[in-house]
């Protein structure tokens, strides 16, 4: 094992412009991993935060009685879409009205809990699930107006899957494209040992024998441009973190995870020795046949 990784080595070292394309073409890869990484995780967060906020609030007509409120509640609940439900009382709306204007005295002074209308904040089990949800509390005849912010939420929901399509896509596409840019370079490299090769076939030397200094030389460009590729996104993230917390405003998806950053590392540590090692396999015994 350590001759081949010398000999590994020494292959690196004599051709290092070819070196270099096969790190770079694994980094660009590795870099759209990573990023698409972070994307899908950071949109699922934005989505489970906007599922967990009342999606839904119903105004009451000022005639509708508690037990009709508690019909809508449970017929609410028995559709098993609902997450959460919670009732506003006027009161309860004047306390609101108030925190949110208590910087304007002359606001308070009119406004006064009877103008207020009772509401039902209602949250999702699923975010897709808003529809029907908001069409059956506009049915009740208890309920003078509906909020729902149809529009916001379908839009998250089409780009979030509309960018997961396309991540993936794109890096099913670098993929490939790496595989046959690392097993062209690997086999130009196995074209140029063509004599030392014979040599060693002629005294005995098997095909895995003589494969594994080349496969070694395509895990290390597979991991090197892994490693890059990921310490080049995760540090572009940390730096702009700050920037990125104050465009969120409370939506918990920064600072990132250190388990899943070094998870995504092990994960794509992985992948990079399987690349790495399949192309130099289909170069080595492509050539070999």
């Amino acid at each position: 094992m350590k001759k081949h990784i010398k000999t590994a080595y020494h292959h690196i070292r004599r051709s290092p412009y070819q070196a270099l394309a096969a790190i770079f073409i694994m980094l660009l890869t590795f870099m759209v991993i990573s990023a698409f990484g972070f994307i899908t995780v950071g949109s699922q967060i934005v989505i489970n935060y906007f599922e967990s906020k009342p999606q839904v609030t119903a105004f009451f007509q000022d005639a509708a009685t508690p037990a009709q409120i508690t019909t809508l509640e449970n017929q609410l609940k028995a559709t098993g879409k609902v997450s959460s439900l919670k009732f506003v009382s006027k009161e309860q709306a004047l306390q609101l009205y108030k925190a949110q204007n208590k910087n304007d005295p002359l606001l308070l002074q009119l406004v006064t809990a009877d103008i207020l209308p009772a509401s039902l904040e209602i949250s999702a089990n699923n975010i897709d699930d808003l529809a029907s949800l908001a069409s059956q509390v506009k049915s009740s005849t208890i309920v003078d107006q509906v909020v729902y912010q149809q529009d916001i939420v379908s839009t998250l929901v089409s780009w979030t899957g509309a960018v997961r399509k396309i991540g993936l896509v794109l890096i099913g596409t670098l993929i490939l494209v790496s595989l046959f840019i690392m097993a062209t370079i690997i086999g130009i490299k196995v074209s140029q040992k063509r004599e030392d090769i014979e040599i060693m076939r002629l005294i005995g030397a098997t095909n895995l024998y003589i494969a594994w200094p080349f496969v070694y030389e395509g895990i290390f460009y597979a991991l090197v441009g892994a490693v890059l590729g990921w310490v080049i996104t995760t540090g572009t993230l940390l730096y702009a973190t700050p920037y990125l917390m104050s465009f969120l405003k409370g939506i918990p998806v920064l600072p990132a995870n250190p388990y899943f950053l070094l998870a995504l590392l092990g994960f794509e540590i992985i992948l990079a020795v399987l690349l790495g090692l399949y192309s130099s396999l289909i170069a080595v015994y492509r050539y070999l046949k």
